[in-house]
Parts: structure tokens; C-alpha cells; sequence
């Protein structure tokens, strides 16, 4: 089992625009892994709805040890994948769910509970 400062942080609420997440100020999209997260800044990447998600995104919560992944793709599906983001993902053998937000927020909670190793990008709009 991970320790307290180990573990994947719990996401405590999640409305349109809004997230509240274990540890961390509120606000609207973020990025979490085992240890911690922050918000998560689209501009970083060069991320928008389409491609979408970037391997960039994933590379830092890939480098705190997840072994899982979850890609929340927007409360309306909105947020696509880039398909370099899923071949990145499967070279590296990294257990992937995709999800609509509210659906993604249930399996991360429950995948943190459970003591695993999960990473997740969580978009809290369309």
C-alpha cells in the first residue's frame, strides 16, 4: 500500500468549470499522479479539443510512477486523443481508461482508493 505522501490524491467534488481536489485549490482542469498535481495548463502542450490530449501531458505523470492512466475527455466528449497519446501510452504498457469527466472522476477515485498507482487529466468543461 502507498504511503499518505504516495498515494494518488482523491477528487473531492467535480461541477462544470470546478474540480476540488485532495491538498489542492480548487479550479477547473487538472493534472494529478501519485504524490500530488496541479492544475493543468492546456497551453503547456499546445493542447485543444482536437488532436487533443498530447504525449506531453502524460509524460510528467508518467515520471511520478503511475501505472495507470485515466483521460477524462470533457463533461460533453469534447476533448479528444491524440492517437500519438495512446501509442506513447501502450510502448510504455500503461493500463488506460478513457472517459466522459463525471465517469473518469468515479474510476480514479475508486482505482486511488484502492491503492494503485493512478495518474489522471481531468477536463472539467466540455
Amino acid at each position: 500500500m502507498p504511503t499518505e505522501a504516495s498515494r494518488s490524491p482523491l477528487i473531492l467534488s467535480i461541477s462544470w468549470g470546478r474540480m476540488e481536489i485532495e491538498g489542492l485549490a480548487a479550479g477547473k482542469d487538472f493534472t494529478l499522479h501519485p504524490g500530488g498535481g496541479r492544475p493543468w495548463d492546456w497551453s503547456e502542450t499546445g493542447t485543444q479539443h482536437s488532436p487533443g490530449i498530447q504525449p506531453g501531458d502524460v509524460e510528467e505523470i508518467l515520471a511520478h510512477g503511475a501505472t495507470t492512466v485515466v483521460l477524462s475527455r470533457g463533461m460533453q466528449r469534447q476533448l479528444q486523443v491524440d492517437p500519438r497519446t495512446h501509442d506513447l501510452l501502450n510502448e510504455r504498457g500503461i493500463t488506460v481508461h478513457e472517459a466522459e469527466t463525471t465517469e473518469a472522476v468515479k474510476i480514479y477515485n475508486d482505482l486511488a482508493a484502492n491503492g494503485v498507482a493512478v495518474a489522471g487529466l481531468f477536463h472539467s468543461t466540455c
